[in-house]
């Protein structure tokens, strides 16, 4: 396998050629990113020119990150050239929630074949419901299949997502792609790393991922009470309190992520099902567990895997991470640490870390492919100014690896959201 990662911003434009020389059916080029709609279309429109015979895949984000580097506003890509693996991609349209499950079926349908190993889907963030998509898949797919993706981010608007679709980016769909071959090995890790706090509650009202009642009370109006003074930032600010599905063994529950709030029905919208009758708690990030959830996850999926011959690693996280994370590293999220080696940031711009560059380096991969998966241990305990600057440290360790459990939107990285 040969793999190539690139970076695209707004300021300098590609970190490097693009790789034509890659170029064949068996090339797999992932695109990720957060710039405006058009912009996206161009960078895509690009790629597709230089690698014409590749499996162009991908889909909006909370953010990028490549490397040693976090930003906003740009694109990171990895272009993976398979020696002894054959790709299949697939599309299908998605108007609603309710056509989830017949969505995964169609694209299971497609792509099930013999020889395939493992399938990444990328999905619409706004009109899908997770649950009902992978129910969908798994209906068609053999045993032993592993699957694994995410849906789609814009940060924290809540407005719009895309998706690759030949070559452009698309609202509306979800995409797949298909892995086949005898030699290609596929591994896959998950864990989490949030507490919940407050007293159980049931689900009295719910219809599939919309939850209208909590122990008979409307579930945006408890919310509202928990978050005080944050609720006006709704629903961005509900990333911080994701929703865990309590199991009923006493094990680790599901963890759901705020998709859209209803203020005239009261109701809030989870990127997963919420069950009638179930139990929920409300959760909120334990940093140091997040931390190392996401180095568990990444061993894990290096567990029995023979990376000599090259690796490409993607790692998805839910845009709840990534908002806690942003809170740890600057506890006033317009007040930037005083960091000589940062650009200066406007109140808007100042809302999203980036990485500062007299951070010390680490072998970090973020939300993004990448051939090389190693997850050492960071300092965790935030620092009060540079030079030292564990704060962007302890963040970048934070999305390294991060957990594919929760039903979530993709969050920065070469991916995730895989």
């Amino acid at each position: 396998m040969d793999v190539r990662l690139l970076a695209w911003e707004p300021s300098t434009g590609w970190s490097a050629p693009l790789p034509g020389k890659l170029d064949g059916p068996s090339t797999l080029v992932l695109a990720f990113g957060s710039p405006p709609q058009e912009v996206a279309a161009a960078r895509l429109a690009e790629l597709a020119a230089a690698l014409p015979q590749a499996q162009l895949a991908g889909c909006s984000t909370a953010g990028e990150i490549l490397d040693r580097r976090v930003a906003d506003g740009g694109m990171s890509v990895a272009v993976a050239r398979f020696t002894h693996t054959t790709l299949r991609r697939a599309e299908v349209d998605v108007a609603a929630p309710t056509d989830s499950r017949r969505a995964g079926r169609e694209l299971a349908g497609a792509l099930v074949a013999p020889g395939l190993r493992g399938v990444l889907v990328l999905s619409d963030g706004l009109r899908v419901n997770g649950t009902e998509l992978l129910n969908g898949v798994k209906e068609v797919l053999p045993a032993g299949v592993v699957v694994s993706g995410g849906l789609a981010g814009d940060g924290d608007r809540f407005a719009a997502t895309w998706v690759v679709c030949q070559g452009r980016p698309t609202a509306g769909v979800v995409s797949a792609v298909g892995l086949y071959g005898d030699l290609i090995q596929v591994g896959h890790g998950s864990r989490g790393g949030w507490d919940s706090f407050g007293v159980e509650r049931q689900v009295t009202r719910s219809d599939g991922n919309v939850l209208y009642e909590l122990d008979g009370e409307p579930a945006l109006a408890l919310y509202r009470r928990y978050l005080g003074d944050r609720a006006a930032g709704l629903p961005a600010t509900a990333l911080l309190f994701p929703l865990a599905l309590c199991a009923d063994d006493g094990g680790a529950g599901l963890v759901r992520t705020v998709l859209a709030v209803d203020e005239a029905e009261q109701s809030m919208t989870f990127a997963g099902d919420v069950p009638q009758g179930g139990r929920v708690q409300l959760m909120r990030a334990n940093f140091d567990r997040l931390v190392e959830g996401a180095a568990t996850a990444g061993r894990q999926a290096r567990r029995g895997q023979d990376t000599g011959a090259g690796c490409l690693a993607v790692a998805i996280s839910c845009a709840s991470t990534t908002s806690a994370a942003s809170t740890r590293c600057w506890p006033d999220p317009l007040t930037p640490p005083s960091c000589s080696a940062q650009p200066a940031r406007s109140p808007t711009s100042a809302r999203r870390p980036r990485e500062c560059c007299t951070c010390p380096p680490t072998s970090y991969t973020g939300i993004r492919w990448r051939r090389s998966s190693s997850a050492t241990s960071t300092p965790t305990t935030p620092a009060t100014s540079p030079p030292s600057c564990s704060n962007c440290s302890a963040l970048r360790a934070a999305r390294r690896w991060s957990s594919s459990a929760c039903a979530g939107r993709t969050a920065p990285g070469v991916m995730s959201r895989v």
